[in-house]
């Protein structure tokens, strides 16, 4: 499945450029804040400070890639008596919490909008194993930069269902602008300080989009096994390519 989608002007020559300007600047600006919730991290959770999950990258020669998103951490690692992690609700703790209500988790994830993994403004990265139950149509999402916020956060972040979320995706790549982007951007600071939407009501984190669509039956079981053995198998082929490059 090859991807492709024109871009316009904005998009293509300066977008990436108010992406690097104005992540040096909150980087500069806000270091302190990055040190101080970091020896926080630290002292209440232990090491690492930082959360690491790959996520599916913008589309290059008409493919997904995929990144390391980091994140502040904001769960424990405790497990039960038979060494298995407990449930993300029992593993979050009252500071992870916190960070998540203020979306202060987020902030790492600046240094992957300079690094060039991801922009200001962009549909969500998803996981890797919500992305190989997407249709081809709801793949085009990712013939976008992956954003720290976006369209569908505006919408009701984690409030709305994964349909909804996808299609506001969609939404947006239609027509990437500087003032859609400029009012997305201005929407999201009104949004983080309402502190609301930050998950579906249920769970501390959302359901994967495979979860959802066997929990309705939009999938069967034989198929949804399939599909998670092909992002297990994503992310491996990911890891070797990364740690091959490194040696």
């Amino acid at each position: 499945m090859r991807l492709e989608r024109k871009l316009g002007f904005y998009e293509k020559y300066i977008k990436r450029f108010l992406d690097i300007v104005l992540s040096l600047l909150f980087i500069t600006l806000f270091f302190w804040l990055y040190i101080i919730i970091a020896i926080i991290v630290w002292f209440k959770m232990g090491s690492p400070v930082l959360f690491k999950q790959c996520r599916p990258g913008i589309v290059k020669n008409g493919k997904e890639t995929i990144f390391d998103m980091y994140k502040f951490r904001t769960m424990t690692d405790e497990k039960d008596e038979d060494g298995n992690l407990l449930a993300d609700e029992q593993r979050l703790s009252k500071f992870g919490a916190i960070l998540r209500a203020t979306s202060l988790d987020e902030l790492p994830e600046i240094f992957g909008i300079l690094k060039g993994d991801m922009s200001f403004i962009g549909p969500r990265p998803q996981l890797v194993r919500d992305m190989v139950f997407m249709t081809s149509r709801e793949r085009m999402r990712h013939t976008a930069r992956p954003g720290l916020t976006g369209l569908a956060q505006i919408k009701g972040r984690n409030a709305i269902t994964w349909d909804e979320k996808l299609n506001w995706d969609l939404k947006y790549i239609e027509r990437v602008t500087f003032f859609g982007d400029l009012k997305i951007l201005f929407e999201t600071v009104a949004i983080v300080f309402n502190r609301s939407g930050i998950t579906d009501g249920e769970n501390a984190t959302v359901l994967d989009y495979g979860d959802v669509l066997l929990k309705t039956g939009k999938i069967s079981k034989e198929r949804y096994d399939i599909l998670q053995s092909k992002a297990k198998a994503l992310i491996e082929s990911y890891e070797k390519r990364k740690y091959k490059w490194r040696d």
